[in-house]
């Protein structure tokens, strides 16, 4: 596995493998890698002749300085855990290679995708991750590029970040990967609590249970069913639950039959904040 942190070079070395007529399949990540991670890449290592990983804690994305500053850094066995899929190029760039002196997010229009669930919890994270993934885009030059659809939103965004800015990249979603106990796999995993980690897939079960429900019961009636179920658990407070269309990402009033709907969710367990979301299907 060849590994570059410069963006002179790595695009260099890149621009030869197309001008051979090799694709190129992108894995753009913050690093903790877990199973999640490597599905993608062995993904793009099936559908593509080079597979590329950056790994990147983006400064920009985090509206809690705290938060930034924990979040997990595991450089030596992502490396391990790299090879071990056998990725071809890791871009492993600090923040001055990215953004020099000005460590700031461009400001974009996502056609309000960027205000629903995270954008009103999270501000200016959207920003932030269109201004890293753009960047990354034009670096890599991907053929396609693959994420997994723990951050479905975050997915939503970047298909438009790529419409809208004629990016020339493939966008593909890949589905969320989970502990054996339910829980999404997630970087933030490992730092929760024993205590925490084995409250946590109340979760997925109650997404479970919410799908079931799903039709027989309004959003409105849904939504209060699961704020119900958290505020009698002991260890886990529910920031967010909604029904949401897939492409708008817009709060469902009612079910329409054309429209496919998932459900979204935020929790914090102690300090850490995960997500998680279900398909729903509209029988």
């Amino acid at each position: 596995m060849k590994i570059f942190t410069s963006k002179s070079e790595i695009k260099e070395f890149l621009s030869a493998l197309k001008m051979d007529k090799k694709s190129i399949g992108f894995v753009p990540t913050m690093g903790a890698l877990h199973q999640g991670h490597l599905s993608l890449i062995k993904r793009a290592k099936k559908k593509k002749d080079i597979a590329v990983v950056s790994i990147f804690v983006n400064p920009t994305q985090f509206d809690n300085k705290e938060d930034l500053d924990k979040y997990p850094k595991t450089y030596e066995s992502d490396v391990a855990l790299l090879e071990s899929v056998d990725c071809d190029v890791l871009f492993f760039p600090s923040i001055e290679e990215i953004y020099a002196e000005n460590v700031t997010s461009e400001e974009f229009d996502f056609d309000g995708l960027e205000h629903q669930m995270e954008g009103r919890f999270r501000d200016g994270h959207f920003d932030g991750v269109g201004t890293i993934v753009k960047t990354l885009f034009e670096i890599v030059e991907p053929d396609t590029a693959y994420f997994g659809k723990k951050d479905f939103q975050q997915l939503q965004i970047i298909k438009k970040l790529v419409e809208k800015y004629n990016l020339p990249v493939k966008i593909k979603g890949r589905p969320i990967f989970r502990e054996d106990d339910g829980l999404a796999m997630s970087s933030r995993n490992t730092r929760l609590t024993k205590e925490h980690r084995d409250a946590a897939p109340f979760i997925y079960k109650t997404l479970k249970k919410a799908k079931k429900k799903f039709g027989a019961k309004s959003p409105e009636d849904l939504t209060k069913w699961v704020e119900k179920q958290f505020k009698k658990h002991p260890l886990l407070e529910l920031e967010y639950f909604t029904i949401a269309d897939e492409e708008t990402l817009q709060t469902a009033k009612d079910i329409k039959e054309n429209k496919q709907y998932r459900a979204f969710i935020a929790v914090f367990a102690g300090d850490i904040r995960l997500i998680d979301n279900i398909c729903l299907k509209n029988n």
